[in-house]
């Protein structure tokens, strides 16, 4: 017992003289001892040939924390780990030219409300009437630029705009605060007073600010100048340190020529010659990147080539270094757009700040971002998987990087391109897909019940032409039928287009009505009354074997026909026109057809566009040709999503430009679901006539005969391509038959044998 106490005794004694020891040296390593150890570090000075950690000066004192251990060599695809796997151990922008006292003063101006949350800094009661953005008005002598009104042409042609306040849900400034550095042209001033005496303000809640450039030489903190308040930031190179997730939104740092809308990407080559490619600029004076200093020690002249150059700025030549001259000497042999085009890596290091143009250049050239970015929230990263269309690795180990992407297999170098490509096109091509990307993920976070899955937003088509609005579930979307390994329903619903009233029991109309509900496919017929005159009786309609529902709608006009409607509950839409001409066997076989490219137009009646250079303008023709880009709905089968997307998408000025000429509502369809697939329509069968020619003089069915009507369509074309920015008709030269089609033959072995009689 005596020996029991005298061991417990010395313990004791052991960890009161250890707690001493270490409470001595904590005393004894005061902050002047610390200045001292860091000029001696300084005096050192910097080489730019390794990497530097400078210590960090304690700016107040906190808990002990565990030690920290420099990590490991990783694997070769280890970068593939996203960065809150990495955050820890980030380093972080070092401001040489500020005190720690102002940095801490800067972050506590900028994120006072830094745990602000959806849940918590906004004010979810304005957006009971719907996901509405409103834009302030200008104030007088204002000045906007050319960037930033792209943003707010972006709001105002979108489907969420508004000109009414009180239904707004998100408010928009009319100050430009996309450039906030204080030696640039474009910076303005006096942004907190005019905010501030909004009187909607409120601290900031419930409004969004775009910003692209932060802070200024030397250090480029994130300072803009102003509180943001409870303010959302849609904000390039954010810093994961300061981003609010769930709240916040990273956007990509674009330049001024980045087009309003369309953007096309730059030619995709299969076979490229370098494997890792840089070009651009490397920072003598200020903060900058370190890793492009030290680029050169990878570079190999043969399938890694990264160049970097001093020549930039007004005094460079004063701040020149050794490899100056050698390094600007290199750098003009080569062409930034060769490069791009010929290499399947791009590296993207940060510059002065986090984001960087190259970043864009290189998902526009389908080459697979290398990002040297530690701490860089990458763009739209809410809802973007980046590890399928980037490598994402560590600054620290720039050494690395080429055996990183050598050990990347050619079907996976393919995979990633094939997404930077997707990613592009869906997104990133033009402000207009920044801006309403930005919106849309604004709207998801509002109306969660109805928001988008992340496999929406990383699968074609994407995000913006799949509305939650329509259903969650991807199997009711067309073009998600191929990866879910689902079908289509057996059956369609026809929808006929009625301008003319219903005459003899042998009309057109009648003939068409009991050709398409003898079909085996057909589980009901829709007529679309949209005639001036009231509703036949009952008895006067045809008998069939499927429910008939006439609808007479509340305003007669063309887009009509295409807007949503709940009635029709099957997959398939058979849209016609009342004069069509089409037997049982062409209605079965279209739907077949259909049934194997659900995501498509299926039908008869082609057309084709062009190109005319004399008047510089998107032209229509139906002459016939070996090749065709449109299907006309007069007679053709589309998924019924597509009626919701006519609806909610096409912005309301195109239908009622529609409604207003009577016409190219069916070329506007054409439009919609191209740009949505990238992928022509499908024709079936050759056949001439599909209309009836007894037209009735004087009636709004003989438009068709008006020579006015094809100039006015040749109009549309180039109506609908300014409001995609591009044009989204494919050509196709595919006609699909049925099997033995024409075939000298026994008829009795076709399966659609009455086809051909006709």
């Amino acid at each position: 017992m005596q020996a029991t106490k005298r061991y417990l005794l010395v313990s004791v004694g052991g960890a009161l003289t250890f707690l001493l020891y270490l409470w001595a040296l904590q005393v004894q390593f005061q902050p002047n001892q610390y200045q001292e150890v860091q000029q001696q570090y300084q005096d050192y000075g910097p080489s730019q040939d390794v990497y530097h950690l400078r210590p960090q000066p304690p700016v107040e004192r906190r808990p002990p924390r565990a030690p920290r251990h420099w990590p490991q060599p990783p694997q070769p695809l280890e970068p593939y780990l996203e960065w809150g796997e990495q955050e820890e151990d980030s380093p972080q922008l070092h401001h040489q030219h500020s005190s720690p006292s102002e940095r801490r003063a800067i972050r506590d101006h900028l994120y006072r409300n830094k745990r602000c949350r959806m849940e918590t800094c906004f004010d979810f009661s304005r957006c009971q009437l719907g996901f509405r953005v409103y834009i302030y008005p200008p104030q007088g002598g204002d000045r906007i630029s050319s960037t930033y009104q792209k943003i707010l042409s972006s709001i105002q042609d979108s489907r969420f705009h508004t000109t009414d306040p009180s239904k707004a849900c998100v408010f928009v400034l009319a100050v430009d605060t996309l450039d906030r550095d204080r030696l640039s042209g474009h910076y303005v001033h006096n942004v907190k007073s005019r905010i501030q005496s909004l009187p909607t303000w409120n601290d900031g809640r419930n409004h969004l600010i775009f910003n692209l450039y932060s802070g200024t030489w030397p250090d480029y903190t994130e300072d803009l100048g102003f509180e943001v308040g409870q303010a959302l930031l849609a904000r390039a190179s954010a810093d994961m340190l300061n981003f609010r997730p769930n709240f916040d939104i990273s956007v990509p740092l674009f330049s001024k020529e980045h087009p309003l809308k369309g953007g096309e990407r730059l030619a995709l080559r299969t076979s490229r010659r370098f494997r890792l490619v840089f070009k651009g600029k490397r920072y003598l004076t200020g903060i900058g990147s370190e890793t492009r200093n030290a680029l050169h020690h990878i570079h190999n002249g043969e399938d890694i080539i990264l160049l970097t150059t001093c020549k930039h700025g007004k005094d460079w030549q004063k701040h020149k270094d050794a490899r100056c001259d050698r390094d600007n000497l290199q750098y003009s042999k080569f062409d930034y757009l060769e490069l791009l085009h010929n290499s399947s890596f791009c590296l993207v290091p940060r510059g002065r700040r986090l984001g960087s143009f190259r970043f864009l250049e290189a998902l526009q050239a389908g080459c697979v971002p290398v990002i040297l970015s530690n701490g860089w929230e990458l763009p739209f990263s809410e809802v973007i998987d980046w590890k399928k269309a980037a490598i994402v690795g560590d600054e620290r180990l720039l050494l690395q990087i080429p055996t990183i992407t050598r050990a990347v297999s050619q079907e996976k170098v393919w995979a990633l391109r094939q997404q930077t490509q997707f990613l592009w096109d869906a997104y990133f091509s033009s402000v207009d897909k920044i801006v309403s990307t930005t919106l849309e993920i604004l709207q998801d976070r509002v109306a969660a019940h109805q928001s988008r899955s992340r496999l929406m937003w990383n699968l074609l088509p994407g995000g913006l032409y799949a509305l939650p609005q329509f259903s969650t579930d991807l199997s009711q979307f067309p073009f998600y039928y191929a990866a879910l390994g689902r079908r289509p329903q057996q059956q369609f619903t026809a929808v006929v287009h009625l301008l003319t009233p219903l005459q003899a029991q042998m009309s057109p109309l009648v003939k068409l009505i009991l050709a398409v509900a003898k079909s085996k496919f057909c589980a009901q017929m829709v007529v679309l009354w949209n005639v001036d005159k009231p509703l036949p009786p009952r008895n006067n309609w045809p008998p069939t074997s499927v429910p008939l529902t006439v609808l007479q709608g509340r305003s007669k006009t063309m887009s009509s026909r295409f807007i949503h409607r709940d009635i029709i509950a099957t997959d398939a839409v058979l849209s016609l026109d009342e004069d069509a001409v089409l037997s049982t066997n062409e209605v079965d076989f279209a739907f077949v057809v259909w049934q194997s490219f659900p995501e498509r137009i299926v039908g008869y009646p082609a057309r084709s566009h062009y190109w005319d250079p004399s008047r510089s303008r998107w032209g229509y023709t139906s002459k016939w040709t070996n090749d065709y880009s449109m299907v006309l709905t007069g007679a053709a089968f589309y998924h019924r999503y597509y009626h919701f997307l006519f609806s909610h998408y096409v912005p309301a000025r195109l239908r009622a430009e529609v409604d207003r000429r009577d016409n190219c509502e069916d070329i506007l369809m054409n439009f919609l679901v191209s740009a949505v697939t990238k992928l022509p329509p499908v024709k079936v069968t050759q056949k001439k006539q599909y209309k009836e020619t007894m037209m009735m003089q004087g009636s709004r069915a003989s438009r068709w005969a008006d020579p006015d009507h094809f100039a006015q369509r040749q109009t549309c074309m180039s109506v609908f391509a300014g409001w995609l920015g591009f044009m989204p008709l494919q050509r196709s030269q595919m006609r699909l038959d049925p099997l033995l089609f024409r075939d000298q033959v026994s008829v009795l072995r076709k399966k659609y044998r009455h086809i051909e009689r006709l």
